[in-house]
This record gives C-alpha cells, structure tokens and sequence, in this order.
C-alpha cells in the first residue's frame, strides 16, 4: 500500500455513484446489496385510478457510510426513479444532464474564488451505471441516446439488470449485440482503460478481463439463502439456487470491486482531469466575450453566473411543477363531470322506474 493509499484510507474517501434505467430493470435491489443495507425504497404498485399520470423523473442522492478492504467511503447514491416511464423522455435525459452540469458548475465557481469554503463539498457524478433492459436482442433508441449524451459529462458503464433472466448463452449472445452497439454508435463507455506500455502485467490481465466482462451482466438480493451451513446473498427458484457473489452466476462481485476498490481513484481521476476539465473549457469558452478570450474570468462575475444558472433551473422546475398542478385539476375537473354526469343518468333512471 502506498502512502497516498494509506493516506486515504486513514482519512476516508467519498465516492459518488448515479444508477440510471428503466423502472423494472433491478436497480433498488443492486443498490441494496451493494450497500448491504435498505439504502433504497422498492417502489410501490401504481394505483389504477392514477397509472395513467406521468410524474417524470426524480433524482434522489441518497448518502451511506461503507468500509471497503479497511477503507471508509463515503458513498452518494444518486437514484433516477421516473426515468423511461414516459412516452417522450427528452424532459429526463435533460434533467440527467442539468444535474450532472450543476456539480460541476459548483466547481468551477468554488475554484474560481479568492478565498475557498473549506466545507464544501464536491458532488460530482464519478460513475454512472446504466441498467438496461434484459430483453435478449440489442440496444434500444433510448439506450444509445442516453448512453451517447452522458458519456461526454460521467463514467458510463453499462449494466445487464436481473441477469437471471437469461440462460448463460442468451446472456453471452446478448453482451456481444450490446457491446457491437456500442461500438458501431461510437459511445465512450468507460471500457477500463490501460496502458501496454506503462502498466505493469497484472493490472493489463486485471483490466482486460473487466473489460471482457462489459456490459457487467449482474443480479442482486437482499435475502440470504443457507448453503452448506453458510449464509449466502441468493435468490432461490424452483429450478435452483442463484448465488449473487458467485462469478459463474452474475458478475455482481467483480462490479463491485471495480467501483469500491480497484478502480475508485482511477474513476476520480479520470472525472476530474477529463470530463471535468474539458466541461470547463467549454463553459468558459462560451461565456468569455471573444475579445477577452486570452483572460480569465472574475471569480465575482463567474460566481454570479452560478448563481444565475441554479435560479434558472429553479424557475424550470416550478414552470414544470405548475404544469403538472394544472394537468391534475383538469383531470379532477374532468372525473367531477362524469360523477355529475353519472348522477344525473342515475336519476333520470330512478324517475323512468318510479313512473313504471
């Protein structure tokens, strides 16, 4: 261990990790024992009188302590409960990358101080798993265009959720059509990267077998299961036993070592001295007028620009909640005209059987 690493592991690191796909896919469950605790609700069967409203997409960060190889971490967990759910899911993939663009605002602001705020605290999006239907054929629309925006701004790494779905072949045929997707669309997924000239052996053999993996085929529980004496986290079928740490089965604990041990720092990294710093080119390449495009923007003027930015979402987020206010009393006023309605054919009726 080196003394950066013993450092980290005195002090504690934190690690903030957004989970992202359609309702169904085993998000809640994955999160949970990854966590190995109740971190997130299940979601509650839609009532029939409401199933037909879109609520849209709401992003949760959810905060949990966990100790990984003797090193504490404080983990975010960034939920997107919503996303998928509407016929047009333009409003989500917006929403996704309006919040991964606000953390990095704040740091730019922050950064752009004369005298820091040391609580502040960085929030950025370090990973991003993106949970896709198991359906067995290829990637859809959704998944491309959601996959080819976030890239540029976040670590995507694809996700096969309830992988037990599958049978070993169907689930092997269907890592190779996702993967050949992926290629052929062009989408930088985070794929492990690694240096033949610079890396020594085992961390080439470590990251081109994670690679080979991808797209991570995984399966969680949160009830453990008695074999041979030992509790193990599985979910129990008729036909058998599927162990969620056991490679054979799911490639749920090679995910979780990745994220929480092995590649942690190289997912920071690579947000900060990347993603990060090319975001900050852009933003200020737009905002400085082109005749001062040599000189830096004044910390004042680039923190009231954040400002601005948070106040404008915030004004998007009250027009979109007044919107969906408006939607659900014409429907209340709608329901109130059939009951009327309703009433008044139920009289009628009653005065036709009273006459007979």
């Amino acid at each position: 261990m080196n003394s950066r690493t013993r450092r980290a592991a005195k002090k504690g690191v934190s690690f903030c990790l957004m989970v992202v796909g359609a309702s169904g896919t085993g998000k809640t469950t994955f999160v949970n024992t990854l966590c190995e605790s109740d971190v997130l609700g299940h979601k509650i069967s839609d009532q029939p009188d409401t199933a037909h409203i879109e609520e849209g997409i709401r992003i949760k960060p959810v905060n949990v302590e966990l100790e990984e190889d003797g090193m504490r971490i404080g983990l975010t967990i960034v939920d997107t409960p919503g996303f998928g759910e509407n016929i047009d899911n333009e409003y989500a993939f917006q929403e996704i990358v309006g919040f991964l663009d606000r953390q990095y605002d704040d740091i730019l602001a922050e950064e752009s101080r004369i005298k820091r705020n040391p609580r502040f605290r960085d929030n950025r999006v370090h990973a991003l798993l993106y949970f896709i239907t198991p359906t067995g054929h290829s990637l859809r629309e959704m998944d491309i265009e959601l996959m080819r925006r976030l890239s540029p701004r976040v670590n995507v790494i694809p996700v096969i959720g309830k992988a037990d779905t599958m049978t070993h072949e169907e689930r092997k045929d269907f890592k190779r059509r996702v993967m050949e997707d992926i290629e052929h669309y062009g989408i930088p997924v985070y794929n492990f990267p690694y240096d033949v000239e610079e890396d020594d052996e085992e961390t080439i053999a470590d990251n081109s077998e994670l690679r080979a993996l991808m797209p991570f085929a995984v399966i969680g529980s949160e009830e453990e299961v008695v074999i041979s004496g030992q509790p193990v986290r599985a979910r129990t079928y008729p036909w058998g036993i599927v162990e969620v740490d056991n490679p054979k089965h799911s490639d749920f604990a090679r995910l979780r070592s990745a994220l929480l041990s092995t590649h942690l720092t190289d997912l920071k990294e690579i947000t900060h001295d990347f993603l990060y710093e090319n975001y900050r080119t852009e933003k200020l390449s737009r905002t400085v007028h082109s005749d001062y495009a040599d000189t830096a923007m004044p910390a004042d003027e680039l923190a009231n620009q954040s400002v601005r930015l948070k106040e404008e979402q915030l004004r998007k987020e009250e027009e979109k909640l007044r919107e969906i206010e408006l939607r659900v009393q014409r429907e209340i006023q709608e329901k109130r005209q059939e009951l009327v309605a309703r009433e008044e054919s139920l009289k009628a009726l009653e005065t036709r059987l009273a006459t007979n």
